[in-house]
């Protein structure tokens, strides 16, 4: 496990137009063995003890790290309820290192089973959780139904966070719907394998761009079957460049999102101020 320095700053409190202080994350690129939650849970409480020692208040993992992605069968097997033993068993990690966990798993609820994402607080306390609403090829539409709830958002520390899951950040609508509701981080767990790497250089920072917003695109960096996946974990800043950014191995890395940025970055690129929705109600139909 390595870290990366945090290349933002730190700030204590709030600055002097009342902006919420900087939030420090980790981004955890690796998973336990697929289809293993026990050794999910040791590993999760390994990594929350690192992020707490860093200094970070959140961690986030990839998409269905407590499970496995890729895991056929075992994903119906391993679905639970949100409130179930899972929940229970990542909140006691989160109470007992103070640090919020953003974690993936198989939710089951009146006989479907989603692809879900549960943000808890680093009291324990649930937050927020979401389902992802756009299912890549047969792997996730075998396997999960689609989420039905476009915008979930939560706040921690004062900054507003939104949810996606891995292939809705693909969809530029979703990212800027979480903009106009007032999203400043975007968190995205992910399952990106390869030959598709450009999601992670191209699209993400573009999306952040574009938006004015944080995004920390959080990928796993391992085999499982026949799928190899890339890695390439980033935080990109509201301006689109890279504050963290990993390579293809396991890494733990740390940075702080500043609130301060997001309005030096809308005031350099208003494309939120300068829309013109009247005009595009006829282009989106359909």
């Amino acid at each position: 496990m390595t870290s990366a320095s945090d290349r933002t700053g730190s700030r204590t409190g709030p600055d002097a137009a009342g902006a919420a202080p900087a939030l420090r994350i980790a981004l955890d690129q690796g998973t336990g063995a697929s289809g293993d939650v026990e050794s999910a849970l040791r590993r999760l409480d390994e990594r929350a003890r690192a992020a707490a020692e860093a200094g970070a208040r959140l961690l986030i993992g990839p998409e269905m790290s407590m499970t496995g992605y890729n895991i056929g069968a075992d994903i119906d097997r391993l679905a639970e309820p949100a409130d179930g033993p899972l929940h229970a068993e990542v909140a006691r990690i989160a109470a007992a290192t103070g640090v919020a966990l953003l974690y993936g798993h198989p939710e089951r609820e009146d006989g479907r089973v989603y692809n879900t994402v549960r943000l808890i607080d680093g009291s324990g306390a649930p937050l927020a959780g979401y389902r992802k609403n756009h299912l890549f090829g047969d792997l996730d539409r075998d396997a999960f139904a689609p989420g039905d709830t476009p915008l979930v958002q939560a706040t921690l520390d004062g900054l507003r966070l939104g949810l996606l899951i891995c292939y809705d950040v693909e969809f530029p609508e979703m990212v800027r719907a979480h903009a106009l509701a007032g999203t400043e981080l975007l968190l995205v767990p992910t399952a990106l394998m390869r030959p598709y790497t450009s999601v992670a250089t191209t699209i993400v920072p573009a999306r952040a761009l574009e938006n004015g917003l944080f995004a920390a695109y959080v990928n796993r960096c391992d085999r499982e079957g026949e799928l190899d996946y890339c890695g390439l974990s980033c935080l990109i800043g509201p301006d689109g460049g890279e504050i963290l950014r990993a390579g293809p191995d396991e890494e733990l890395l740390v940075a702080d999102v500043d609130p301060a940025a997001l309005r030096e970055a809308r005031a350099a690129a208003p494309y939120l101020d300068d829309r013109r929705p009247e005009l595009y109600a006829s282009l989106t139909d359909g």
